[in-house]
């Protein structure tokens, strides 16, 4: 057997029914399209909408998405607590050494080692960090979140807030 002489089996391969060739048989005349009308003519174009702002313009192009729910913390390093050198850390603590704003949340990431044992207070924790302030004989307290519902409100519309 040769590669041209393979053929699909009898009667799985239909045909495309071929419409406007003719009033003999199905699909003569108006060609499905019914009768009259823009759409029965060829001058519609793909997507229109009859004047309605067609959905490819409405959407937003390659400008990504802002999630409006995002919790933004402010990170602080272990390796910047243990140069602090005091045995309780919270975010006030950390405001008046200039690591974070005032009012800020306050985000405590695993970067470099503490040499002794320390109490941190913070709104969130890496796991690394968490590990290694309880390694070093330390204690670690989650600040609650200051939002009502444990998130902060939405930013606006997510379509309209870019």
């Amino acid at each position: 057997m040769k590669l041209h002489e393979l053929a699909a089996p009898p009667g799985s391969r239909r045909a495309k029914r071929r419409v406007g060739r003719g009033i003999g048989g199905k699909g003569g005349k108006t060609a499905g399209r019914g009768t009259k009308g823009q759409r029965a003519r060829d001058t519609v174009p793909a997507g229109f909408e009859g004047g309605q702002l067609p959905l490819m313009q409405r959407i937003p192009k390659l400008r990504g998405f802002k999630n409006p729910f995002r919790i933004e913390y402010a990170p602080v390093n272990l390796d910047a607590l243990a140069a602090l050198g005091s045995d309780e850390l919270g975010p006030e603590e950390l405001v008046a050494a200039g690591l974070v704003r005032k009012g800020a949340l306050v985000k405590v990431l695993g970067r470099g080692e503490l040499p002794r044992a320390v109490r941190v207070r913070a709104h969130a924790f890496s796991a690394a960090a968490e590990a290694a302030i309880v390694a070093a004989g330390g204690s670690v307290e989650r600040i609650g979140l200051p939002y009502a519902s444990g998130r902060p409100p939405a930013r606006g519309n997510a379509l309209t807030n870019r």
